[in-house]
């Protein structure tokens, strides 16, 4: 396709015109306007709420995390080198901006090792956060992790950006997240509870009903990832339902310290925190560690190189849990990891959704400034939806465990109103100015 064939193009879709993509022929595409950064936010805010919700719906069927994170990681890698040979490579190259193939060639290891770096924490934070799903629920743990993500690293994100984002804007939304940390630990406590409450009476309740054995053995789950609907399902949030799912789930729960389930989830906030600074660092080199006329990474560069370690680490990790697993799982190998097809099919869907999800966010951050894209922190959002739909969390709770919940969503919904309203715009001369 030459360029007067692509300016057509451009003309019949005017959101696109408004990057570089579109501007004088054709060139590699970088999200330029605050319109696109914003679209990216929010595919990456659905398609990063979502994956959390795959991998806890496979330890729930039964299925080993070791097994689940293996596939996850090879479609998560495969994302990043999708959009490394398409983006990245779209049109010519310029020698502030250039392509990605012709950018591995380049000295510029002071930036890859940051991309790397941020690589390495992402990876050890979502290996934590699996774990920590299966203890905490989907909901508190993707409501902590990104309120400590937001804190810390926007925080980070906004000096390191020359504080492109405005100020009185984006620190009440910091704020705001902080105090969603504290409910959410809230509901995690109160919900414990009343979950304690209904395994405490369920004895009692069990004995007066007079159930059989048999007829226990006969209960089935009303969960969606079941997929049953039948009317002689156990109803969510009763207290068969949290013993046929302890029964059948990966992970078991009962019996063990809620405290492991908040050092996991405390573990994993503070390296999401550290990872969209990184790759901060990698694209716009604020400490001026690359030779001079050495051009920045593109997003596209650090991304590939980012995603090359999050994926070197999930691997040797996960291979070695097979064979010396944490937390009482049984063990495995890669013999019985390669025979393990149940539920793969949505193992690999998480991967390829967290890492279009992470792209977005890059992408759109490269243009409107890292602060703002952690907006996409407020993933717990789409978490708790899908939480609440598939998995039953919070259903006959107590009102103190509801009120706390909501309380906790409606300080997301405004920390993120404002961490977007705090966007700023980074000028296309930024990243080649040095």
């Amino acid at each position: 396709m030459d360029s007067k064939e692509f300016s057509g193009i451009c003309s019949l879709v005017p959101s696109l015109s408004e990057s570089s993509l579109c501007t004088t022929g054709l060139k590699m595409y970088l999200v330029e306007s605050k319109g696109g950064a914003i679209a990216c936010m929010f595919l990456a805010l659905f398609f990063l709420g979502t994956w959390p919700a795959l991998l806890t719906m496979l330890e729930r069927r039964g299925r080993l995390p070791q097994h689940t994170y293996l596939d996850y990681s090879i479609t998560n890698f495969f994302a990043a080198l999708l959009i490394a040979f398409t983006f990245g490579e779209i049109g010519k190259g310029k020698p502030d901006e250039p392509n990605f193939l012709a950018q591995l060639a380049q000295d510029n290891w002071p930036s890859v090792l940051f991309a790397m770096g941020g690589g390495v924490v992402l990876s050890l934070g979502n290996l934590s956060s699996q774990y920590a799903f299966a203890f905490v629920g989907l909901s508190v743990t993707e409501v902590i992790t990104a309120s400590i993500t937001v804190v810390i690293g926007t925080t980070l994100n906004y000096f390191l950006d020359d504080k492109i984002n405005k100020a009185e804007i984006l620190f009440p939304g910091v704020g705001c997240f902080l105090i969603a940390v504290f409910l959410g630990s809230a509901v995690h406590s109160s919900n414990a509870s009343d979950n304690k409450a209904k395994l405490n009476n369920y004895s009692s309740d069990y004995k007066e009903a007079a159930i059989s054995s048999k007829e226990r053995d006969l209960v089935k789950s009303k969960d969606l990832e079941r997929g049953s609907s039948s009317a002689d399902n156990v109803e969510a949030g009763t207290a068969v339902f949290l013993i046929e799912l302890e029964e059948r789930r990966a992970i078991k729960v009962f019996g063990k310290s809620t405290l492991i389930g908040l050092a996991l989830t405390f573990s994993a906030g503070l390296c999401f925190s550290m990872f969209s600074p990184a790759f901060n660092l990698a694209t716009n080199d604020q400490w001026h560690t690359l030779e001079k006329g050495i051009p920045h990474l593109t997003v596209y560069t650090a991304f590939f190189y980012f995603s090359i370690s999050c994926f070197v680490i999930a691997i040797i990790l996960n291979i070695t849990f097979l064979y010396h697993p944490v937390l009482n799982l049984p063990k495995s190998s890669l013999k019985a990891y390669m025979a393990d097809s149940d539920g793969r099919i949505w193992a690999l869907l998480a991967g390829l959704l967290c890492g279009f999800g992470n792209g977005l966010q890059f992408m759109g951050g490269q243009a409107a400034g890292y602060a703002a894209a952690d907006a996409v922190q407020a993933l717990p959002l789409v978490s708790t939806f899908w939480g609440v739909v598939l998995f039953g969390e919070y259903r006959r709770s107590s009102r103190r465990t509801y009120t706390l919940l909501g309380s906790m969503l409606f300080m997301f919904i405004v920390a993120v109103g404002v961490l977007m309203a705090s966007s700023g715009h980074r000028s296309s001369s930024h990243t080649a100015k040095e």
